[in-house]
């Protein structure tokens, strides 16, 4: 069911590459296929992305863009306890980013010289919100309120019309509660080259965030250039480092609850005891039978999960940093310990009462993470990813004579005649 293998030097380190591998390259055909799209929609607008909404999604949707006073009525009309949970997973993503936010600044110098950057929120920006089966409401909380405190002016969301042609009412809650100014009903890479260049009725947004399949994926990536995006998500991933103290029904658990998301997940345990090894097999084997999604949790587990024994703590920690996985689970005795030793994951989960989904719903860090080993040199989506920054430079006549022979020195060095002569045309 699951691949289970011993420290030996080689074998674990096989087994890791081989998994780094799940992804694969982006398939040719379905690149082309997105390519097609996105020049349909840039020609014909509105109405390729309706054309398609019909093709893909069965339907053309009752309303192209949802009435402002609909999106509001779903808070009330949705059900209670869903509304409360979704307000106070709200206030906590609210509460720890705004410690993200970063003030403009100023630096006057005594020779005169004002030197600063301003920081400034993005004037529009997109959202991909999944639809149907795959509806993420938790998506547009951890997407809109980063944005919002950032000072984006305006949030457009997409998201694919129900098969009766309505918008999800789960999602529209979420999307009043965070503060989305506008919403349409559109998918696909059709709605992703529609926020990429503006249509008569969906405007064009600065950048585009959000998950979605392989298709928004590779449009996302294709548009990057036209648009700022987020980052091209991969499946999605844990990795459970565990000492002889962790609990094996938590563990199992926890690598179940990534694997019912894609037969492409990955979940990996990285312990120190051979009897936890053993003990959290069991418990998946158990657990499997009673899942919704067993089919898809069984056939991720077979192809891209694995139980790795290792020698000492130090070098599952080792193992855990080359893979650089999106979430990273620490079950063992003083979890505290190993904050400053895991240097890349997405985020990190402390102890036996930190599951991975607190993360993915509710404690407040963000659950938009890099994938696919890009934990290495990339960060969580945050308030940083919606601002821009321009620096800003004010120098007296007196402070530019100083330091001009310095300036026209590097630039005949450089053989730029002009930039020299740009400086001593003011002396």
């Amino acid at each position: 069911m699951i691949e289970v293998v011993k420290e030996d030097g080689f074998s674990e380190i096989e087994l890791i590459k081989s998994l780094k591998l799940r992804s694969g390259e982006i398939d040719r055909k379905v690149s082309l296929v997105v390519s097609d799209i996105i020049n349909n929609v840039r020609l014909n607008g509105d109405d390729a992305v309706l054309d398609y909404t019909v093709k893909f999604d069965g339907r053309a949707p009752n309303c192209y863009e949802v009435p402002k006073d609909e999106i509001d009525a779903c808070v009330k009309t949705a059900d209670s306890e869903f509304v409360l949970a979704l307000l106070r997973a709200a206030d906590n993503i609210r509460d720890f980013h705004e410690r993200q936010k970063q003030q403009s600044w100023l630096d006057a110098k005594k020779n005169g010289v004002i030197l600063g950057q301003k920081v400034r929120g993005l004037k529009r920006v997109g959202i991909y919100v999944p639809g149907g089966t795959a509806a993420y409401p938790s998506t547009v909380l951890m997407n809109a309120i980063p944005a919002k405190i950032a000072g984006v002016e305006e949030i457009i969301m997409v998201t694919p019309p129900l098969s009766d042609g309505t918008a999800n009412k789960n999602i529209l809650a979420a999307a009043s509660i965070a503060g989305v100014d506008r919403v349409f009903l559109a998918g696909g890479a059709q709605s992703v080259a529609a926020l990429a260049y503006g249509t008569k009725r969906i405007p064009k947004v600065d950048k585009i965030v959000g998950p979605g399949n392989i298709y928004v994926a590779i449009a996302k990536k294709l548009l990057y250039g036209t648009v700022d995006i987020d980052m091209i998500a991969g499946p999605s991933e844990i990795l459970i480092v565990a000492d002889e103290k962790a609990n094996p029904e938590f563990i199992a658990a926890d690598m179940l609850s990534q694997a019912e998301h894609d037969v492409l997940a990955s979940s990996i345990l990285l312990t120190t005891s051979q009897e936890i090894a053993d003990k959290t097999v069991e418990h998946l084997k158990v657990q499997l039978e009673t899942l919704s999604r067993k089919d898809i949790a069984e056939k991720s587990l077979k192809d891209f999960g694995a139980v790795i024994i290792c020698s000492n703590m130090d070098r599952a920690v080792s193992l855990a940093n080359d893979f650089a996985p999106e979430h990273i689970e620490m079950c063992v005795e003083n979890p505290l310990e190993y904050i400053e030793k895991i240097d890349n994951a997405g985020s990190v989960f402390l102890g036996d009462y930190s599951p991975e989904p607190l993360g993915d719903y509710y404690a407040g860090p963000n659950h938009v993470l890099p994938t696919s080993g890009t934990a290495r040199f990339f960060s969580p989506l945050s308030v940083d990813s919606f601002v821009k920054k321009s620096s800003f430079i004010y120098y007296t006549k007196k402070a530019l004579n100083e330091a001009s022979q310095d300036i026209i020195n590097l630039a005949q060095k450089e053989g730029l005649d002009a930039h020299a002569r740009s400086v001593r045309v003011r002396l």
